[in-house]
């Protein structure tokens, strides 16, 4: 673990963490530079500083290898991997790499605002849940309660109504002698 220098580093607060920083609102955030290029992988936002620094650890492990300096290298043998070079497989390790840590609590402090540790049990927020695009787009498809399943529903219902309302109850002349009965004749 290496500390950085500075507490403040754009608007954040910068962490002991490689690859890691606090944004003013209080998520811990981790990115990696792709190397040899001017580009980063964005590897998600996070409840506390050492599952941000474990996401880190999985990225910079794929990229660099055994010469990758890690915030966790007592855990390099249980990191998950990549499936490919892809900023979405990677961000997807990392964040299995991040609930690991938080389900093991690996990480047996938390950095906060005032730097210190957490004691006993903690509270955690909401957990963000990424999900790749063919999953969005199953989960869009599928017939769940959604908006396009009520519209489907509804034009069903209509069209029941509108068949019953047009069925053909009446046989032969019975539709002619009704049309020649007035509304308003007693």
């Amino acid at each position: 673990m290496e500390a950085k220098s500075g507490n403040s580093f754009h608007g954040g607060t910068s962490s002991s963490y490689r690859g890691v920083r606090k944004r003013k609102w209080g998520k811990w955030v981790s990115e990696i530079r792709e190397p040899g290029t001017k580009s980063r992988i964005w590897l998600g936002s996070f409840e506390t500083a050492e599952m941000a620094a474990a996401a880190y650890d999985v990225a910079a492990l794929h990229f660099r290898g055994r010469e990758a300096r890690l915030n966790f290298p007592e855990l390099v043998t249980s990191l998950p991997k990549p499936a490919s070079s892809n900023a979405e497989d990677i961000r997807m390790a990392a964040h299995e790499a991040a609930l690991r840590l938080r389900n093991t609590s690996v990480g047996s402090t938390s950095e906060e605002a005032g730097g210190g540790s957490t004691s006993g049990g903690s509270s955690l927020g909401p957990v963000t849940v990424r999900l790749s695009p063919s999953q969005i787009q199953a989960i869009n498809d599928s017939t769940m309660d959604s908006p396009k399943m009520w519209m489907d529903q509804m034009a069903e219902e209509l069209m029941l109504e509108q068949n019953m309302m047009f069925s053909n109850e009446f046989e032969g002349d019975e539709w002619n002698d009704m049309q020649s009965d007035s509304l308003w004749d007693p």
